[in-house]
């Protein structure tokens, strides 16, 4: 027996059979599905999330974006001592019209100078409309975002003050800006959109507020 057991061994080809079994490196192929099968659930959870953070994001980019341009038209009209008008266009080329819901808006000079049919002029030249900045199209049609304005012309006369005429000799309404979601629902209505309204005060200041807050000591509160 212990003879037996010897040259089982001392055999180098038997010598495997006492040796231990290294153990398999990776994962198996059932491993893998469990794997993708988790994360294709999570995915699905948080993707409807992602798109509502891309949405928000891009709304409030897009007031800002419009909160900076007012600022802007009333610097300058102070700066030249002039009448500077922002107004909400339907497009940038010589098509465009002037409207409430445009999904652009150019800065021009001047009281009376309508943009209308002209929005292809070249920003900084003497020709009429006079524009001094041009939007990016900020809604069309077919994109999601969408806005909408309580008056298509914000003016701004040599003071910093809001103006529809060239002598305002009474107050102008507080003019607002609404930003909202043509595929989803404002927070306020119990939906994700975080729609957001830029203000423009008769003293021509701008700010943007949240019609979903309603605390009075919140800042964000329309």
């Amino acid at each position: 027996m212990e003879r037996h057991l010897g040259q089982l061994l001392d055999h180098q080809q038997s010598r495997s059979m006492l040796m231990p079994r290294r153990p398999s490196h990776g994962v198996t192929l059932i491993e893998q599905m469990v794997a993708i099968a988790i994360l294709s659930v999570m995915f699905a959870i948080a993707l409807p999330s992602f798109g509502d953070w891309i949405r928000n994001t891009r709304l409030r980019s897009t007031a800002e974006s419009l909160r900076a341009d007012l600022q802007m038209a009333r610097a300058e009209a102070i700066r030249r001592n002039t009448t500077t008008r922002l107004q909400f266009v339907t497009s940038l080329d010589n098509s465009c019209a002037l409207s409430t819901s445009g999904g652009a808006w150019v800065v021009n000079a001047g009281a009376a100078q309508n943009p209308a049919g002209a929005c292809n002029v070249d920003i900084g030249t003497t020709t009429a409309p006079f524009l001094i900045r041009k939007s990016p199209v900020v809604s069309t049609s077919n994109a999601d975002l969408q806005l909408e304005a309580t008056r298509s012309t914000l003016g701004f006369d040599s003071l910093g003050r809001q103006t529809t005429t060239t002598a305002p000799a009474t107050g102008v309404a507080i003019a607002t800006v609404a930003f909202t979601s043509r595929n989803g629902t404002c927070v306020a209505a119990g939906g994700n959109v975080r729609c957001l309204n830029v203000v423009l005060s008769p003293g021509g200041d701008s700010r943007i507020c949240d019609p979903s807050r309603t605390a009075s000591t919140d800042p964000m509160r329309c």
